[in-house]
């Protein structure tokens, strides 16, 4: 079978999900894929950016298997720091100086430049634009995890997270209609990081909790400090 497709065992093992569910949502036409031979064949890729969807609405003991079997499949260690890492020094911005999306999203690339993990701010500017044009990244809560649609692998100096807080919120297009003010913008060099950042954060921001208390982050050595005893937290709760 070529490397990029799955059949439904691989798949259950992907997601950490029992077999017949998946042989459930495949047959109901809620997972992508096809029948080839009267079987389910998934193709990664599709699989991927389904899981991306899926992240805003999956319980939060879902959204832990699959981060776990996404780590496992990928080689990564989930019982390790991710996310936290990924934030380069000055890659935080309390407040970041935005009224609309588009100020949004400049000033996050332009705090990535400053921290000097951009070669090409306009390329990562023009990418992350396309990707909201598809479908907004905001989810309910105040938060939005704008991303490039593809991996960067040349035009970023490493994978990449940098944060922003607003001082009042922003039209971003969550579905609820609600504002955004905390922004997380990441850009990685592979598909893989992309996905398994993706699902870490969907774990710490799972919390309205968690989230309230970075929404009230007074300067960026707090919203330092409280996303490390988050992230730190799940990891030792694993």
């Amino acid at each position: 079978m070529p490397r990029e497709q799955m059949n439904d065992q691989q798949v259950a093992s992907y997601l950490r999900m029992d077999l017949r569910e998946v042989v459930k949502l495949a047959s109901r036409g809620q997972i992508p894929c096809r029948k080839v031979a009267g079987k389910f064949v998934f193709r990664k890729g599709d699989l991927d950016h389904w899981i991306e969807r899926q992240l805003h609405s999956l319980p939060k003991d879902r959204l832990a298997d699959i981060a776990k079997g996404v780590s496992a499949h990928h080689g990564f260690d989930h019982e390790s720091l991710l996310v936290y890492p990924l934030i380069p020094t000055g890659g935080l911005a309390v407040p970041l100086p935005a009224k609309t999306r588009e100020a949004a999203l400049r000033a996050l690339v332009d705090l990535a430049e400053r921290s000097q993990m951009v070669h090409t701010p306009d390329v990562l500017l023009n990418e992350i634009r396309m990707r909201e044009d598809l479908c907004s990244t905001a989810l309910a809560g105040g938060i939005a995890l704008p991303h490039p649609r593809h991996p960067l692998e040349y035009d970023i100096g490493g994978s990449f997270v940098v944060v922003g807080l607003t001082p009042s919120g922003i039209p971003f297009g969550a579905r609820d209609g609600s504002l955004t003010r905390l922004f997380f913008l990441i850009c990685c060099k592979d598909e893989r990081t992309h996905l398994h950042i993706l699902a870490r954060l969907g774990s710490i921001l799972h919390d309205q909790a968690t989230v309230d208390e970075l929404l009230e982050a007074e300067d960026t050595g707090r919203l330092r400090r409280i996303l490390l005893a988050k992230e730190q937290a799940l990891v030792d709760s694993d």
